[in-house]
């Protein structure tokens, strides 16, 4: 049986697995379901339409699918969809998305989730994530999968966070963060390639390199922007081991719409 402590308040609509945990004073709205052995901690409340995946753990005092942040929302029924397996620690808040972009917030699966964390409307969070405690990411901003964001972060809206970077900790980040980046900084900049972050994930001593080589002719060569761009076109179409890797990075720069870190 579904174990929902009885001071719960869960809504009969509600689409709860029989193996759900629901701690004291939790309030789960109508529109929300939870998947297979989720556990959702005391006083945490969920609400909007918010769907939540297998095994995640939800810590106390967390708000979930709340009203966005944003004053064109005029209570449309948009979503909040979040994977599997996360961790998702007290009092972070995540919020529904909005009609202005796609309708949705996406958080996939395998994050990590620390206390306090803010996470608004429409953003798009990959999987095997870390946000450190304190992180603050605002509207529309997409992190890409095996990201870290240090404590106390900041993010502007609409911003992309590449595969693989690293942001320190209270870092303000206001332009896009390569795929593979380490940045840091009041306003931050970059420092170099997060190597030890791609050993760990199995990535090849070739390919590590073909990195940090595409890191060099985009920040250490002199090079103008579209210059940088027009080499790493070149390293692509050479080949190689590490290609797919640069390959990722060079794509990530050609779409910016806000620019990259520099």
């Amino acid at each position: 049986m579904t174990r929902i402590h009885p001071s719960a308040v869960v809504d009969p609509a509600a689409q709860i697995d029989a193996t759900v945990e629901i701690g004291p004073f939790a309030v789960i709205g109508p529109h929300v379901s939870i998947g297979a052995g989720s556990q959702v901690g005391s006083h945490t409340v969920i609400e909007g339409h918010t769907s939540i995946g297998e095994g995640n753990r939800i810590g106390h005092f967390a708000a979930l699918g709340g009203v966005p942040q944003d004053m064109k929302y005029a209570g449309e029924p948009t979503r909040l969809e979040i994977g599997a397996r996360n961790v998702i620690r007290e009092f972070t808040t995540i919020h529904l998305g909005t009609v202005q972009d796609g309708g949705v917030t996406r958080i996939g699966d395998d994050n990590w989730i620390m206390a306090y964390v803010h996470i608004a409307h429409d953003c798009q969070v990959g999987n095997h994530t870390v946000f450190s405690s304190n992180a603050q990411i605002a509207g529309h901003v997409q992190v890409g999968d095996w990201a870290i964001l240090g404590g106390m972060s900041g993010v502007h809206q609409f911003v992309r966070i590449g595969a693989h970077s690293f942001l320190g900790g209270a870092s303000a980040l206001v332009q896009d963060l390569p795929p593979f980046v380490i940045a840091a900084g009041e306003k931050a900049s970059p420092h170099g390639v997060n190597v030890e972050g791609l050993r760990r994930r199995g990535f090849s001593a070739e390919s590590i390199g073909a990195v940090r080589a595409a890191y060099r002719t985009l920040y250490k060569s002199g090079l103008a922007f579209e210059e940088a761009l027009a080499a790493l076109r070149e390293t692509v179409a050479q080949g190689g081991a590490g290609t797919d890797s640069v390959a990722a990075l060079l794509a990530f720069a050609e779409s910016s719409k806000r620019g990259l870190i520099r």
